[in-house]
């Protein structure tokens, strides 16, 4: 079982990455591209999409405004770009918006900071694969109705690709993004063409009309601008992976900040050109497109009914553009639907960093700090992963209802980054002397001043419009969030406190006595070896102890310990009900308590097994002796390990890595490994604690 899931590791993940080969990981301009911009991206499919349901409630006439829509979108896009490009100089470590806000506004704005940019990166896996899986449904009627199970299949498919490192991953997804940006841009090129030469042909759905049939009962006062604000403010998921560059930083080839600003100037100039082309052409070709196209699309006055099937905008514009040679089309299809699922790789990628940085700063989990065997962020990328299945499972894989927790984090997190780049340069600006300089700074303080402005008024406009709709249950997870990471810091903390060393005194203090008991159910090898360790420890005081559970066996035992001469006293402990943890508690306690300042030792012999189910037939009382004996202050727990012969050969491999190793003994027995004491190394019988667990 070990060698088995040893090898399906291997086959999945690849082998163990050295330290050195850290800087092999490191990423191009043309790999981090699409490694980071595939979420920015991949919103391009769908924002238009979110904006035309939103301003198909008011009617066909409507549906021209989200021209102005998008281009309200382009503006704050590339101000957003600017401004990340001065945080990615500004700080070059990783921690983006996180570090920005923590090392400039303080702890609790970082911690706000990292808390939504947490959500929206599980919110970002939960809602690209959940898209994709819908676009999949509407191409392959087979997969309709069991999109839950094939976006998490796809989800746990990205994080095994993922686990094997983040160049691996950015190499394997690089193709479908590459593909996805020739194939929108040419598909823009070719319709605006065709449209100046009068050949662009209407969208499949131009016949159609919304209900309300016209926009008189919508567009009127605060109601039309409501709607309005509320679209744009769906619109504004084409934002939503920007801030992953800043945080992916250290990812990036030196000279790293330079490369990462060159990065997000190529996203923030090909997503706004790709979203315009896509919104351009959906209004020249008359596409029309609603929530429930069954109720609220109209062909001559009637409902279309359940039996029309409503393409996504992308799809409708394609086939039209692309009318007369079908591989263009499909190939645009399928490049969508892939970026659709391949954009929630920039969350796998932004996620486990964040999570170190702040494991590093006690505010998540330690292990989260770790590299795994590839030198990817390996927990991290499970956490993710695990997250988003269990949110897409919640919410049926429904891109709509996903949808509307979505971008509230973002332009938090957008929003907070800006007040403190505006404070960093501020800062500077009272210690810099430099007229060259200053006029740098002021100049980059104006574009975050602005940036500032845009998100914090686009923040504003995603609360009112999006609140009731889903939004506060993004807010409730952010701050829950914030109480854990706060509440794992305090902990952190307290116990730093607690096992601090108070001076030199305290350092060199040592137990008056040590006191060593061994634990014995029955004599045999495993027993005499634990016995010879503790007698080796040269001990103040020495004994073995039973627990007397069958009084036959309890004389039997003792006949043959005085029969063999052993020169150690044994001690029976008298246990009227047949219960074993109990009275070795009470001892050890009651030693503790004549002698305070004594040290308790107490040897457990071990068995070591070689497979699992050994493992059930022995030592199930141990695991609550030996825990109970954890909680017992002054008392060490010492197991002395005994290989039995089914675990010959594994301590030659070099690394097992099967679920539950540690648990089997496999290398070094630890003090946290579950060794036990309390049952009999013939039938399971628990008496008073021979052997360990393997």
């Amino acid at each position: 079982m070990p060698a088995f899931t040893d090898a399906l590791k291997r086959l999945l993940v690849g082998r163990p990455m050295h330290s050195e080969r850290l800087t092999e990981t490191l990423l191009p301009k043309r790999i981090a591209l699409p490694v980071f911009a595939s979420d920015a991206l991949s919103s391009v499919a769908y924002a238009p999409d979110e904006i035309f349901l939103t301003l198909a409630l008011a009617g066909v006439a409507a549906l021209s405004s989200s021209v102005w829509v998008g281009i309200g979108v382009v503006f704050v896009m590339l101000i957003v770009v600017l401004s990340y490009r001065q945080n990615v100089h500004a700080y070059p470590s990783g921690g983006g918006d996180y570090e920005v806000a923590t090392t400039n506004l303080g702890g609790k704005a970082g911690i706000t900071v990292a808390s939504a940019l947490l959500v929206d990166y599980v919110l970002t896996v939960a809602v690209s694969v959940s898209s994709g899986a819908q676009y999949a449904a509407t191409a392959l009627p087979l997969l309709r109705g069991h999109e839950v199970v094939a976006a998490v299949t796809v989800v746990l498919i990205l994080m095994t690709i993922n686990l094997r490192g983040v160049r691996e991953s950015g190499t394997a997804f690089a193709v479908p993004t590459y593909l996805f940006m020739v194939g929108i841009l040419g598909m823009g090129a070719i319709g605006i063409t065709r449209y100046v030469l009068g050949d662009l042909p209407l969208a499949e759905s131009a016949g159609l009309t919304t209900a309300p049939d016209g926009p008189e009962s919508a567009m009127v006062g605060m109601a039309w601008g409501f709607l309005l604000l509320r679209a744009f403010s769906s619109g504004c998921a084409a934002l939503t992976g920007v801030e992953a560059i800043s945080n992916g930083v250290p990812a990036f080839k030196v000279p790293k900040s330079r490369n990462a600003a060159t990065t997000l100037a190529l996203l923030g100039g090909i997503a706004v050109t790709m979203l315009m082309s896509i919104v351009g052409l959906a209004n020249l070709m008359h596409v029309r497109f609603a929530e429930d196209p069954a109720t609220q699309l109209f062909r001559d006055g009637v409902p279309v009914g359940e039996e029309y099937v409503q393409r996504p905008i992308i799809g409708q514009i394609a086939e039209g553009v692309f009318s007369g040679f079908p591989p263009a089309f499909y190939l645009v299809t399928a490049a969508t639907g892939l970026i659709l699922v391949l954009a929630a790789n920039t969350a796998f990628n932004g996620f486990p960093v964040l999570g170190s940085i702040l494991a590093r700063d006690d505010l998540m989990p330690r292990q989260l700090h770790t590299r795994g065997d590839r030198l990817a962020f390996s927990n991290g990328i499970i956490v993710l992963g695990g997250a988003a299945c269990a949110l897409i499972v919640a919410f049926d894989a429904q891109v709509t209802r996903l949808i509307q927790l979505y971008i509230v984090g973002v332009f938090i997190s957008f929003t907070l980054s800006q007040i403190g780049m505006v404070r960093h340069w501020t800062r500077l600006l009272r210690l810099e002397t430099d007229p060259a300089a200053r006029r740098r700074m002021h100049r980059s303080r104006l574009v975050n001043g602005i940036g500032l402005t845009i998100t914090g008024t686009v923040l504003v406009i995603v609360l009112i419009t999006k609140f009731l709709h889903g939004a506060y249950l993004a807010l409730i997870a952010m701050g829950l969030m914030y109480l854990l990471m706060l509440a794992i810091r305090r902990h952190y903390r307290t116990v730093e406190k607690e096992i601090a060393v108070a001076g030199k005194s305290e350092a060199r203090a040592l137990p008056s006595r040590v006191h060593a008991i061994v634990l014995v159910s029955k004599i045999h090898r495993p027993m005499l070896r634990a016995l010879a360790y503790a007698r080796a420890t040269r001990p103040s005081a020495l004994e073995a102890i039973t627990v007397d559970v069958d009084a036959e066996e309890t004389e039997r035992l003792q006949a043959e310990w005085d029969a063999r001469d052993i020169p150690v006293s044994l001690r029976v402990l008298e246990s009227p009900y047949r219960e074993i943890t109990q009275p070795i508690v009470s001892y050890v306690r009651s030693i503790r308590r004549r002698s305070p300042r004594d040290l308790v030792v107490v040897f457990i012999p071990e068995y070591v097994v070689g497979h699992w189910w050994e493992q059930i037939l022995h030592n199930q009382s141990a695991l609550r002796l030996r825990t109970r004996l954890h909680y017992t202050r002054g008392v060490v727990v010492a197991s002395v390990p005994w290989q039995l012969a089914s675990s010959e050969g594994l301590e030659e491999r070099r690394d097992i890595t099967a679920p539950g190793a540690s648990r089997r003994a496999v290398g070094p027995v630890t003090a946290a490994d579950p060794v036990e004491a309390g049952t009999d190394g013939t039938d399971g019988t628990t008496r008073a604690g021979t052997e360990g667990s393997s």
